[in-house]
């Protein structure tokens, strides 16, 4: 039986893009007055890796001789005071938790976004409780896709690989299950669909209620 469920936050469960895009875009400003904002779509592309990797790819993308970690610091504060501003659950993402829980399963987040701010916005999405964990950059050692963190999971919630399911919306998360030895489910509707659908998920999702139609062998 799948007696795990382990998810991705941003593009998985959240729509995050404008509030990120408004942080990176705030922090760039203030270090550089009057610089172009960077348009949505192009940091949308750059998600997906963590905080870190995100501003090195904006600061390479631009040419920027500022320093990562410069930029970060200020990043991280901007994206704090906007954690909420835009970001919601994908529609249907609500239903089909409180279904999926009801099941019997147990649920998760592994994320390379901080850990406090992803149970803040989850909390304050009003879906937190139905996590048993909710683990990101800090609360683990290293970031998807390397494996330690979702094998940390699997030993702090009692579960075998061969139990789990690790859904996101990126080759990222992909390789995260395969070298862990989970199963991968794709969201059709995340941030970059085709290079998802490339990376070979034993299975893709249309919509948020197929979370329950996991096969449990």
């Amino acid at each position: 039986m799948a007696r795990l469920v382990v998810f991705d936050l941003d593009g998985t469960l959240v729509d995050s893009a404008r509030d990120i895009a408004a942080a990176v875009n705030a922090a760039l400003t203030a270090l550089e007055p009057g610089t172009v904002p960077l348009p949505l779509e192009r940091v949308v592309g750059f998600v997906g890796d963590g905080a870190r990797v995100l501003i090195e790819r904006v600061l390479h993308h631009r040419g920027s001789s500022l320093r990562p970690d410069r930029v970060l610091p200020l990043y991280l504060e901007a994206y704090r005071e906007r954690l909420l501003d835009t970001t919601r659950l994908y529609p249907g993402v609500s239903e089909a938790l409180a279904e999926l829980s009801g099941s019997g399963r147990q649920l998760a987040v592994l994320t390379n976004k901080p850990g406090d701010l992803s149970r803040t916005i989850l909390n304050g999405l009003g879906v937190g409780s139905r996590f048993a964990r909710i683990w990101g950059a800090g609360d683990v050692a290293a970031r998807k896709p390397d494996p330690t963190g979702l094998r940390a999971l699997l030993i702090e919630l009692g579960a075998a690989a061969e139990e789990v399911w690790l859904v996101g919306d990126s080759p990222t998360d992909v390789k995260t299950a395969r070298a862990a030895g989970a199963r991968a489910a794709g969201v059709a509707w995340g941030f970059d669909a085709a290079a998802l659908r490339a990376a070979g998920p034993d299975r893709m999702l249309e919509h948020p209620q197929e979370f329950a139609r996991l096969p449990e062998d």
